[in-house]
């Protein structure tokens, strides 16, 4: 049986338009958009109305940086792929790109098998997968090209986490190469790791245990340096870059830079870089591990260079790298020794609610709020205009949301299965109302509709922006 939705009365944003339109919806597909209150609008019929007056109609959100169940300093990420998807969908994201972890000594194949089992059958939104790359050999760099052909087109690397996912230069360059011959996309997380060990080692001798210690040893100019090495190797290999988490306004000096010079260099921040501050991580009685995560968060001032990178398009994609852990016998695991505290923050779910208060508080535009929220990660990372659109043939992922709506974030409300917020008694403008995933209401009135399983995965092209 077909099964159409209208979406009626409501003001269509996406990354290229708004306009007071009516949206036909018919077997998970968008099949039509026509103005409000004109003829053609008003011959549809549907098995549902949905009255979107005084509302907007946006597409769902892309949240292109995600982990899910991750493994982290002997524990585990707070949220699973149920409990992470459905908390995004309350959030207004309808899709995620988790990374599927390769170990050392492990094939890309063994990592990525155990992401779809997590996955499968448990996530409320579509879902893909980047490929972390943990062991850069000869096998490796073989099976890289199997996965772009298999829709995983973007691989991970770190260049901190001595002894865990860390890469070194000559590692990082072969991986490049490969991409440069295959299609994929290298994601970078740039922090000088090796430098970053011995001010850790140094901090600890010299009793300086507590989490503001974490930003203090993971320094601006380390995330600098480590974004313009990055830099410098794809432009040996020939090959583009994706630097994730750029907290630090010496990074997105060294992106602009390279953009400048027409290098296909791409960068993505997070709302925590945006709203929050080493203030945070300052916190007393150990409340400062509730915000720690890497990047660290950064002194107050790096805002206004994050918010400007993301005005004149240095920075391409807001995504919140997803990764809680309680505060209660996770985080404390670090009490006394501050390098011991999980890094990760939980965030999933207020993304595009932080990035609309951004349009209230006169950051961005309306429509850049939609771009580098949805269009602009599903291009990246090759799903659009599949998602991250309003338009005839996408995938009817839409959020009804309210402008006006107040709302104040908190533990006690939020649905992400961790316990406590980083946000928490923050004031914010903007609420969704409704969210559509592939035609199927998952939030209907602020009420959760969606099931386990009705997420699939989705595999991707190649990133949009290189063709």
């Amino acid at each position: 049986m077909s099964k159409r939705t209208l979406v009626r009365g409501g003001l269509v944003i996406t990354a290229a338009d708004e306009v007071h339109a009516d949206v036909l919806t018919e077997d998970g597909r968008i099949v039509a958009l026509a103005a409000g209150g004109s003829d053609v609008a008003a011959s549809w019929t549907a098995d549902r109305v949905i009255d979107a007056t005084d509302r907007y109609v946006i597409p769902g959100g892309v949240d292109g940086h995600t982990h899910m169940e991750m493994p982290f300093g002997g524990t585990f990420a707070a949220d699973t792929f149920e409990t992470g998807t459905r908390a995004a969908a309350w959030g207004g994201t309808t899709t995620i790109v988790d990374f599927a972890i390769q170990s050392p000594g492990q094939a890309l194949r063994e990592g990525l098998d155990a992401w779809y089992a997590k996955a499968d059958g448990n996530c409320a939104i579509d879902y893909g997968f980047h490929m972390i790359l943990a062991d850069v050999n000869e096998d490796s760099l073989k099976e890289m090209d199997l996965l772009v052909q298999e829709g995983i087109t973007s691989f991970k690397l770190f260049m901190a986490y001595p002894g865990v996912f860390y890469s070194d230069d000559g590692k990082i360059l072969r991986a490049m190469q490969r991409a440069s011959h295959n299609g994929g996309l290298i994601m970078m997380h740039a922090e000088n790791g090796i430098a970053i060990d011995v001010l850790v080692e140094q901090a600890l001798a010299a009793g300086r245990t507590d989490p503001r210690q974490h930003g203090e040893v993971r320094k601006v100019l380390l995330e600098a340096e480590a974004t313009h090495r990055a830099i410098q190797l794809a432009r040996v290999a020939d090959a583009p870059l994706y630097v994730v988490h750029v907290s630090a306004e010496e990074a997105v000096a060294e992106l602009a830079a390279a953009r400048d010079k027409g290098l296909p260099v791409f960068g993505e921040t997070c709302p925590q870089y945006l709203f929050l501050s080493t203030d945070n991580l300052a916190e007393p009685d150990f409340e400062g591990a509730k915000y720690v995560c890497s990047t660290p968060l950064r002194p107050r001032e790096h805002q206004s260079a994050l918010w400007r990178g993301l005005r004149t398009d240095d920075l391409q994609v807001v995504s919140t790298d997803h990764c809680p852990f309680c505060f209660n016998g996770q985080k404390e695991m670090g009490r006394g020794d501050f390098s011991k505290i999980p890094n990760g923050l939980p965030g999933v779910e207020h993304r595009m609610d932080l990035l609309h208060q951004a349009v209230v508080d006169g950051h961005i535009s309306r429509r850049r709020w939609i771009e580098i929220a949805c269009a602009s990660p599903a291009r990246m990372f090759g799903l659009y205009p599949k998602k991250g659109t309003i338009a005839p043939g996408a995938d009817a992922d839409i959020v009804i949301y309210d402008p006006h709506a107040e709302q104040t974030l908190s533990a006690r409300t939020h649905h992400m299965d961790v316990d406590y917020s980083v946000y928490e008694g923050k004031r914010i403008t903007g609420q969704v109302e409704t969210v559509l995933s592939r035609g199927e209401v998952v939030i209907d009135g602020r009420k959760y509709t969606g099931r386990p399983g009705h997420g699939s995965y989705t595999p991707r092209s190649t990133c949009q922006y290189l063709t």
